[in-house]
């Protein structure tokens, strides 16, 4: 079966050769084993589900929480000629079920799915009548409550399992702890425990901690010093825009990216920036996934992300092609005061959460024992001017809800506008009525767009706008009155947030925080922000050791690279350096190899540094040498 791997990685990919341990996870998940990867950005996560299904016989079910990554891979499958589709929040039910009956007899062979379609009753009954050949869960960390990005809606996916008994699984990460590990693989029922770690080691990526209290000064110096692709990662969106303009009036080629931009400008900026027309990206968090742009040179954090698990992932967006790059991240006196200030923002109080539930079911007009089932648009900064909240701490409170169980609140929204014939192809050639304006707008979209006559298809109003002649608003309207007359099914885009009662309206003396969704994820989150202070205030350790080791990979050497590393130190070796032949020694001399001729024979490397680090550590005291033994001083 390998040399059947090989010739679809080939023919779709165009690769001789798997990278990694892509080839032993394919052959895991092939062989019908649940099957855990875990594989740092950059890996080639994606080959491993994708090369597997196109060899066995159904459909492949794969579940993403993120829209704009799901929509990536789908259009690119269907690039490749592979049939795949997919369903998530925001579609309409007709949508949904013309998606699933496609899975059912249209042979395709990818079903993505958000994680929150899982439970729906339309989803349980159509999966049933589904030749599936395996279930993939992408971004796997989110089904342990210890994950950093705990999402309840995960659970669904243990029972999806018992729907398609003898159905493997292959769960994919970038970044999980031991203890996420062992958890993923207990949430998702596997039948036996089944790991395959890619080391977090990245040779060539120098990771760097930049005391600066001008961090916008600093940031310009650092692009400056080190030429090629870069990213820029900040927090808000007014920054993101602000240093976009900075940089800009330096003379730098940047673009900007966040959430908030439509799909289309999304689209643009990823593709202006993937092919060197601006150099550098200016981003919020919603910038990364599904990037593959191997040049990278330079990764900066202008602020600290609040868990090393995301600083990892985003860090790691440089220097995939392998050559030198840096991770540079800028700390401030202020840092600290803000990581533990995002902690009380993220968690409330649960008075708070309350309020914020009481005054959200007033904002949505939903009276006590009903709104079971209701999906709303939520307008949050409407609702935050009406009843005076701060938006993060409102949202925070949402997020709470959701977990506990009473709304499914979904921020990110599909905001694409999507279109669908009602009538067949023959049928829409003898309409007679249509107008000009009409025609020639039906004109442009089946130029444009294919398989309108079988699904939905994304569309954009401003491109038909454009290839038509008409307005935008033109555009709309046509649509919405050939959708009145059941003509096209036409769905406008939408830019709030979906929430959804997932229990009646309840009196709020009923409404219970538990514990392990408010005061240990809580106790966890502060944990992951202690994490990242200590990495930007430990300035004796190794940077990419103190990563590695927090995803459990111990031992090994330091980098040699990060500015820990290449400090200099009182003797003529580097800081990384002159640590790891002390730790040689001290090593051997547990052991008993104790006689400093045999020490210097049995060290690695240049013999005059061993002298010399030998002769550092006897002055400073941490060995002694009597009678022509060294001992270890305590």
């Amino acid at each position: 079966m390998s040399d059947a791997y090989l010739s679809i990685l080939k023919k779709y990919w165009g690769y001789d050769s798997f990278r990694g341990i892509q080839r032993e996870i394919i052959e895991s998940i092939g062989s019908g084993r649940d099957t855990l990867g875990l594989m740092p950005t950059g890996g080639g996560k994606s080959v491993t589900f994708q090369v597997p299904a196109l060899c066995m016989e159904g459909v492949c079910i794969v579940v993403t929480p993120l829209i704009a990554l799901m929509k990536d891979q789908v259009a690119g499958l269907r690039h490749k000629g592979i049939k795949a589709v997919a369903v998530y929040s925001g579609m309409t039910s007709e949508e949904i079920v013309v998606a699933l009956e496609n899975c059912i007899f249209g042979g395709f062979k990818f079903l993505y799915v958000s994680p929150e379609r899982l439970s729906t009753e339309i989803f349980l009954k159509k999966v049933r009548h589904m030749k599936v050949s395996m279930i993939t869960v992408d971004e796997a960390h989110c089904i342990s409550q210890w994950g950093y990005d705990f999402r309840p809606s995960y659970l669904e996916i243990a029972e999806i399992r018992k729907l398609l008994p003898g159905v493997p699984v292959l769960a994919l990460t970038a970044t999980a702890t031991l203890q996420v590990t062992d958890d993923i693989q207990d949430k998702l029922l596997f039948s036996s425990h089944n790991v395959f770690r890619m080391s977090f080691v990245r040779g060539n990526l120098a990771y760097v901690v930049r005391d600066a209290e001008d961090k916008v000064g600093e940031m310009k110096h650092i692009l400056d010093c080190v030429p090629g692709s870069a990213i820029v990662y900040v927090r808000s969106r007014k920054r993101c825009k602000e240093i976009c303009g900075f940089l800009t009036a330096c003379g730098v080629s940047a673009l900007f990216y966040h959430a908030g931009l439509d799909d289309e400008v999304k689209d643009m900026r990823q593709s202006a920036w993937s092919r060197g027309e601006a150099r550098v990206m200016v981003a919020t968090n919603a910038f990364g996934m599904g990037i593959d742009k191997p040049d990278v040179r330079c990764v900066i954090h202008v602020d600290v992300p609040d868990a090393p698990e995301a600083y990892f992932q985003e860090a790691g967006r440089a220097g995939r092609d392998g050559r030198r790059a840096y991770a540079v991240l800028l700390y401030s006196g202020k840092d600290k005061r803000l990581l533990h200030k995002r902690v009380s923002d993220s968690f409330p109080d649960k008075s708070y959460i309350k309020d914020v539930y009481e005054h959200m079911n007033y904002f949505l007009a939903v009276g006590e024992g009903s709104g079971l089932g209701h999906t709303f648009d939520f307008d949050l900064e409407e609702f935050c001017r009406r009843f005076g909240y701060f938006p993060v701490q409102a949202e925070s409170a949402l997020r709470i809800l959701s977990r506990a169980g009473y709304i499914d609140y979904q921020e990110e929204r599909d905001n694409a506008s999507r279109l669908m014939f009602v009538i067949g192809r023959e049928e829409l050639y003898r309409i007679a009525e249509l107008d000009e304006w009409s025609e020639r707008l039906m004109r442009v979209v089946m130029r444009t767009y294919t398989g309108l006559f079988s699904e939905y298809v994304f569309i954009s109003e401003s491109s038909l706008s454009a290839h038509s002649g008409l307005s935008q608003e033109a555009v709309y309207s046509i649509l919405s009155e050939l959708t009145r007359r059941g003509i096209v099914s036409y769905i406008p885009r939408k830019d709030s947030p979906a929430l959804t009662y997932l229990v009646e309206r309840l009196d709020v003396k009923y409404i219970k925080i538990p514990e392990e969704v408010y005061e240990q994820r809580k106790a966890k989150m502060k944990e992951r922000v202690d994490a990242m202070i200590a990495y930007c205030t430990d300035h004796e350790s190794c940077r990419s050791r103190i990563l590695t080791a927090y995803f459990g990979e111990k031992g090994g050497c330091n980098c040699g690279i990060c500015d820990v590393c290449t400090r200099k130190t009182a003797t003529s070796l580097r800081h990384g350096e002159l640590h790891d032949m002390m730790d040689f020694f001290l090593a051997e001399i547990d052991k008993g190899n104790d006689l400093p001729e045999n020490l210097l024979r049995a060290c690695p490397g240049d013999r005059g540094k061993a002298e010399e680090v030998l002769r550092y550590m006897i002055g400073e005291e941490m060995v002694s040498i009597a009678d022509g033994v060294l001992k270890r001083r305590n």
